[in-house]
């Protein structure tokens, strides 16, 4: 600081001004003359003649290098927004990115040495960068914050997009469109299995071969398919009440089960433990390490059982049924334990929740519209929302807390959804008739939905575990649209 003849300069003057009057202090007859100089508080200190020693403070020059270290950071960030990060230099980087001025005439030196010091390489401030994919820092100024050491900054993360197309197309003729049935899914060795009619054909995802499994005879039709939860074995609940067990690596019939009376049109499984729900009201558990036929009966629905669900823990099985009802039953009981009567039609949609314990989700059929959501643990109802058409399934995603859900009368669209906001990140359309078949890959990245517009669509939904950008690659060697039998 440049020191000053005194040590304390006098008080600024200010003049009364005939718009403002300054304020009375004493009392309301006390009023100063026009004429009278008022003086300010302001107080500006001169430290020449301070003596520092006597309180151990730095003296001025002292300060300012002080001054100069702790401005050090804010010169680093600066030079580094304005210039680049290969800028950064020692201690005289930013003197050598300034332009020196002659002592004499007080123009730029522009001699060879000073320019190369004006511009050193690759420190154009003008230059062109194409960052289109670099993510723009929340709290930083500057988009180099991550080239400085110690800043952790917290990025905006930009909303996933969704692609709004399929990416593959089956044909599935004679596939049925009927609400009641459960037609597709997809195993854990990544094999599409379909019902089709009175036949049931494999769909090999990383090669795009098709095989058939099985007719049935035209006495009998494929009311349900459902994959064990590990394995090649292949239930399929048929028209005549009847359940077939079947070895899919070696396309061969293991078994066939019986106990139902009516069409089983929804299956589930819980590591070895098969549930079978049928038309006639009843859910069958079967045991297929044994002989019997099954083990235990279940009675509860007043209608036909159209949804079927193991929780991931295998501890309980919900429910579904015609009579609008969603059971929640355990591994020992014989009858529901829960009893969600909220829904105003059948209740077909059902998902549990991979990320918390006891989250599940219905859905109701055309008179209803609504997803709901329960939590099965304090035995209440979480959430309602009203969808606008008839939800025909759910599927919760296993990577993202997102949740999936096909739709019938009248949008036949298919909506991915952000819990527990329910807000929409998508809405897929392209389906003509009510989107009734809806498998997730074991990926959790794909989903299928099928239709009685006798087409099978291939979605991409969902992120990867690891990467929310990384695109799925089952079925990518046969993009298109083909024929599945």
């Amino acid at each position: 600081m440049k020191a000053q003849s005194t040590s304390i300069e006098p008080k600024t003057p200010i003049k009364n001004s005939p718009q403002s009057a300054p304020p009375k202090l004493v009392s309301s007859s006390y009023s100063p003359s026009p004429s009278r100089t008022i003086y300010s508080d302001r107080f500006i200190p001169c430290r020449s003649s301070s003596n520092f020693a006597l309180f151990d403070l730095p003296s001025s020059s002292n300060n300012a290098s002080s001054s100069d270290d702790s401005n050090s950071a804010y010169n680093t960030l600066l030079k580094t927004a304005l210039f680049g990060p290969e800028c950064v230099g020692g201690a005289n980087a930013f003197n050598q990115l300034t332009p020196e001025k002659s002592t004499a005439s007080g123009k730029f030196n522009h001699s060879a040495s000073n320019f190369s010091q004006i511009s050193p390489p690759n420190c154009n401030i003008f230059k062109y960068k194409i960052e289109t994919r670099k993510p723009f820092p929340s709290l930083m100024p500057f988009g180099f914050d991550d080239q400085l050491p110690g800043v952790s900054p917290n990025r905006v993360k930009a909303p996933r997009k969704v692609p709004r197309s399929p990416y593959k197309v089956l044909d599935a003729p004679a596939l049925r469109d009927d609400f009641y049935l459960n037609l597709v899914d997809w195993s854990s060795q990544n094999v599409l299995a379909v019902g089709l009619s009175n036949c049931v054909y494999l769909w090999h995802a990383s090669s795009s071969k098709v095989v058939k499994l099985c007719d049935l005879g035209i006495d009998d039709s494929v009311c349900s398919v459902g994959w064990a939860q590990h394995g090649t074995h292949l239930a399929i609940g048929t028209s005549n009440g009847k359940l077939e067990l079947w070895d899919a690596s070696r396309c061969k019939r293991i078994r066939t089960m019986g106990g139902h009376r009516l069409r089983v049109g929804a299956l589930a499984w819980s590591s070895y433990l098969l549930s079978s729900g049928s038309r006639d009201k009843s859910i069958l558990q079967r045991d297929t390490r044994t002989q019997e036929d099954y083990v235990s009966k279940l009675s509860g629905h007043k209608s036909e059982v159209c949804g079927l669900k193991w929780s991931y823990d295998n501890r309980e099985l919900a429910s579904g049924g015609n009579d609008n009802r969603l059971l929640v039953w355990n591994q020992h009981s014989t009858q529901p334990v829960l009893k969600y009567c909220e829904h105003t039609a059948a209740v077909k949609a059902i998902a549990w929740s991979p990320h918390l314990h006891g989250l599940l989700a219905s859905g109701g059929g055309t008179a209803d519209r609504c997803i709901r959501f329960w939590n099965t643990n304090t035995n209440s109802q979480l959430a309602c929302m009203d969808t606008g058409s008839q939800v025909c399934n759910l599927v919760w995603s296993k990577n993202v807390n997102e949740l999936v859900s096909t739709h019938g009368y009248s949008q036949n669209q298919i909506i991915v959804w952000r819990y527990p906001t329910m807000s929409k990140l998508a809405t897929l359309t392209g389906h003509t008739y009510r989107v009734l078949y809806l498998a997730m890959s074991p990926d959790g990245q794909t989903i299928v939905t099928g239709a009685g517009d006798e087409t099978l669509r291939f979605w991409n939904v969902f992120p990867s575990p690891k990467s929310q950008n990384t695109e799925s690659q089952i079925g990518s060697l046969s993009l298109g649209r083909t024929l599945i039998r």
